[in-house]
């Protein structure tokens, strides 16, 4: 069956469908959503201009799509790929990382979620390695939560829609400053998640020193009954202000934000974290979280 792929600057409606679709599609099959939340917003409310889309049509049907984002200029462009379940096997893939090899000059960084086989054989036939692991975790919310207390003259308030964006991003753009992917959030980043179904300003806690943000942490409850599954509690984001850090305030905020996972019936909570961040994991061991699954970040033989 003959496939051809086009790349896009922007898809319409018919087009944002069907990638949906097909994303839908496999992850049911594959246990795992194949984009990551950055690549999903971008789809429903467009985002940085020089991201491409490429779909690969195969029958007058859409067979698979890969999203481009320029992401870091030094260590090149991120992509994310999916092949329909009912498309695999016939070379779709091997057609589909092509055209991103053509359009990225040839260094892209290539994410596979869930770390399946598939995606390392497609991987290692373009001559990728890993070159980064982030971790899923999870721990129960049925066993005990450790007792915590905030740090002396530090108290804690959730987020006020309206009010507290500007605070909160030069904290995050701080608390992040050598994570590319959440330090360089905008307003619009934070208003499109404000948008989502999801948002709840009442599991947003912040952290507030006298009339300073010092820190915060942003839960999130993944509704997923749809797929016959309980919904999930996510630490989403833990951020700590650089001239907080080391006062135990990280910790107190993870606790503050399991407790209100718990308190709305959540069985499970999980996070994730950068298998290099050796502290943080370990942070997140003594908080009774385990390594779960594991999202894998391929690139070009070399790099690091």
């Amino acid at each position: 069956m003959s496939a051809h792929v086009k790349v896009r600057e922007r898809l319409d409606d018919t087009e944002i469908a069907a990638v949906l679709g097909l994303v839908e599609a496999a992850t049911e099959a594959d246990g795992v959503r194949p984009l990551n939340e950055h690549v999903m917003l971008h789809l429903r409310y467009g985002g940085d201009p020089q991201a491409r889309s490429l779909l690969l049509e195969a029958g007058g049907t859409l067979a698979g799509y890969a999203h481009v984002d320029p992401t870091d200029e030094v260590e090149g462009p991120s992509v994310e790929l999916v092949v329909h379940p009912g498309s695999r096997r016939q070379g779709h893939g091997t057609r589909l990382l092509s055209s991103v090899m053509e359009l990225t000059g040839g260094r892209p960084r290539l994410w596979a979620h869930g770390d399946h086989v598939g995606a390392g054989a497609l991987a290692a036939k373009f001559g990728f390695e890993r070159v980064r692991s982030l971790w899923q975790m999870r721990r129960s919310l049925f066993a005990p939560l450790p007792a915590f207390g905030l740090p002396d003259g530090v108290r804690v308030r959730t987020f006020v829609p309206g009010q507290d964006e500007e605070a909160w991003l030069k904290v995050n753009s701080a608390a992040f400053a050598h994570h590319p992917e959440q330090g360089a959030w905008t307003m619009d980043d934070l208003l499109r998640r404000e948008q989502e179904p999801w948002f709840d300003p009442e599991g947003f806690f912040l952290a507030v020193r006298g009339d300073r943000l010092a820190g915060f942490h942003w839960t999130k409850i993944h509704g997923s009954s749809s797929h016959g599954h309980e919904p999930l509690g996510e630490v989403y984001v833990v951020g700590v202000d650089p001239t907080q850090q080391g006062t135990g305030l990280g910790k107190a905020l993870t606790l503050a934000g399991l407790s209100h996972l718990r308190s709305r019936g959540l069985a499970q909570a999980m996070l994730y974290v950068d298998e290099a961040n050796t502290a943080a994991i370990r942070l997140y061991e003594s908080l009774g979280f385990n390594r779960w699954d594991v999202d894998v970040m391929y690139g070009p033989a070399g790099d690091t």
